[in-house]
């Protein structure tokens, strides 16, 4: 099968669906922030607060279920702070547990491709003995940052690509 775009940022995007969930539910003090830059990118942007057991930001994007049994990996294009972080699928939107990929960025542009097998459940942080993300669909998919430590940050997000 080809490729499909799950999302593709520009000057006329729709991030309506896009949802900030900051610690601020757990009682943490970290706060993020999305919109569309310029340039017509996703910006992701917040400041990491460890205060009062906080430290993490996510963005989320739920949508229909989507049937990706054709597909292997998600591609994404993205411009980072330096930090690390994080890539999340969720099957449905209640699932508890949400599959995982971490990756590094650096201050360029880069094109992460994230094999489906290499996304492996976790909850709160901790690994579940559960297989890995077993590529039949998705409702969800989400970036966090939660490094452990107070700090600024900014994600660029530019296509997100099922392949």
């Amino acid at each position: 099968m080809t490729a499909t775009t799950l999302f593709d940022f520009n000057k006329e995007s729709d991030i309506n669906d896009w949802r900030v969930v900051d610690d601020v539910v757990m009682g943490g003090r970290s706060s993020g922030n999305f919109k569309i830059n310029n340039e017509g990118h996703g910006k992701f942007t917040g400041r990491i607060s460890l205060e009062n057991n906080g430290g993490f930001s996510s963005l989320r994007y739920r949508f229909k279920t989507k049937d990706v049994s054709a597909y292997s990996k998600v591609i994404l294009r993205i411009k980072g702070d330096g930090s690390n972080y994080q890539f999340r699928v969720k099957t449905t939107s209640r699932d508890y547990a949400s599959y995982i990929y971490e990756f590094e960025t650096n201050k360029d542009w880069l094109t992460i491709e994230i094999p489906f097998s290499a996304m492996d459940p976790r909850f709160r942080g901790r690994q579940l003995n559960d297989p890995n993300f077993p590529g039949e669909q998705m409702e969800e998919i989400a970036f966090l940052i939660g490094n452990k430590k107070e700090q600024s940050f900014e994600l660029l997000l530019d296509t997100i690509i099922l392949e």
